[in-house]
């Protein structure tokens, strides 16, 4: 729940934002579940019109849908929508990739070193909880620093959009990743093979970048697939 009493007008719509997407993309509020402006006054404490932002901003986002005169829901999920997002993130990071190992000079190398250390500590984390939170983050980050060296604004824009909308689905793959050791150590083996191909500038580092990309879709099908989601 949030305090509200001295927020800005802009940070409780920020706050309602950052909660209420957390929670779709955790799966508190299920694929197709209304979200009723009672419930979501209740959980986090804010009134209407902060939360009104927020599923607005969320609606931009592909994660919330509005019917006319009926309120909100959050979005449907599907293998093939699934497959769709997950096919056109691949292949504008493989182009990325390849503008970054053009374009990036010393200090972006620096970047993905750094990040990539960060990455690779994970395993070290004590907590299962903690090992989530920290992979997801640094996980992120380790991709963030590497696609900043195309130097694009707009393609970072794009990418963007498309990790929002992959959000839920890539959580399903979180989950099944980080709380297995042996998957978890089989992607930390997968990052330092495309980590070393970035900084040898080696231009199958874009193909590796999309099949990586690409590995998690069979894992999240299934999941689907055993949630009864077609």
């Amino acid at each position: 729940m949030t305090n509200q009493s001295n927020m800005p007008r802009e940070n409780l719509a920020r706050a309602a934002y950052q909660q209420l997407k957390k929670d779709i993309i955790q799966s508190h509020f299920r694929p197709h579940e209304k979200l009723l402006m009672s419930t979501l006054k209740t959980r986090y404490g804010l009134g209407v019109s902060p939360l009104r932002e927020a599923l607005s901003q969320l609606v931009s986002e592909r994660l919330v849908t509005t019917e006319s005169q009926r309120g909100f829901r959050v979005s449907s999920m599907s293998i093939a929508e699934l497959k769709d997002i997950y096919d056109a993130r691949a292949q504008l990071e493989g182009l990325i990739v390849e503008l970054a190992m053009a374009r990036g000079d010393d200090l972006w190398e620096s970047r993905v070193v750094a990040a990539h250390h960060a990455l690779s500590k994970v395993n070290h984390i004590k907590t299962v909880e903690d090992q989530l939170t920290q992979w997801d983050l640094r996980h992120q980050a380790f991709h963030q620093a590497v696609a900043d060296g195309c130097q694009s604004p707009q393609l970072l824009v794009v990418r963007q959009t498309l990790m929002d909308q992959a959000a839920r689905y890539r959580y399903l793959w979180l989950k099944q990743t980080v709380f297995s050791q042996q998957a978890l150590q089989e992607k930390q083996q997968e990052h330092l093979v495309l980590f070393n191909a970035l900084l040898a500038r080696d231009c199958g580092a874009s193909n590796m970048m999309r099949e990586h990309l690409m590995g998690p879709v069979p894992i999240i099908s299934q999941v689907l697939d055993e949630q009864g989601v077609r």
